[in-house]
């Protein structure tokens, strides 16, 4: 190998190198929102029972968890107050609903970029035996600071043998470059019925 090849590829190398470590970066980790977990802000409000409670994320950040009418918002920001202003804590699915309590963190060295949730949405349309609405699993992306939390993307994890993959994808190729407010949430893989009670208005 000559002098010219070694600095060619020395060069090339270069250029690949940190396109290539970034991309491999990417990574989990796991907290908890389970109310044992959390701290509760305030008393359980009558007559519907609504409830907030804050819960400690990653990098400084916290998880907002408010409940309401039997539906769920989960918000993230450096304090509750903070969380409480993000766009995720205005959406509000229309059916009935609760998110599961890990919450996956991925990050790209040790600053997060993304959470994903399992949520579960109800579905009036297929009762159980005693009359009460089934739930349809699906996983959510969304966007972490800096700049607005919000939805990302959406997959249904009934319809996507491979959700939590497909998910964790979406996070690292879509979730930072996301701006909320303006682009549409992402429908990942196949769109099923937990998607379809989701976007529902």
């Amino acid at each position: 190998m000559n002098r010219m090849t070694s600095i060619g590829l020395a060069v090339l190398m270069t250029c690949i190198g940190p396109s290539s470590a970034d991309a491999q970066s990417a990574g989990s980790t796991y907290t908890s929102t389970a109310p044992k977990d959390c701290r509760q802000i305030g008393k359980p409000s009558a007559p519907d029972g609504s409830t907030m409670r804050v819960c400690p994320g990653k990098d400084g950040l916290m998880v907002l968890i408010a409940e309401d009418d039997l539906r769920e918002i989960v918000s993230v920001g450096h304090n509750r107050k903070a969380a409480a202003e993000e766009p995720a804590a205005k959406i509000w699915f229309a059916p009935f609903n609760s998110s599961e309590t890990t919450v996956e963190w991925r990050a790209a060295g040790a600053k997060p970029f993304a959470i994903i949730q399992r949520w579960h949405i109800a579905d009036n349309a297929d009762p159980d035996k005693q009359g009460r609405p089934n739930t349809k699993a699906m996983l959510v992306v969304t966007r972490l600071p800096p700049g607005p939390v919000c939805h990302v993307a959406y997959v249904d994890a009934i319809a996507n043998p491979n959700a939590n993959e497909l998910a964790r994808k979406a996070a690292d190729d879509f979730a930072r470059g996301f701006t909320c407010r303006k682009d549409e949430v992402k429908i990942i893989g196949t769109r099923g019925r937990a998607v379809e009670l989701a976007t529902m208005r």
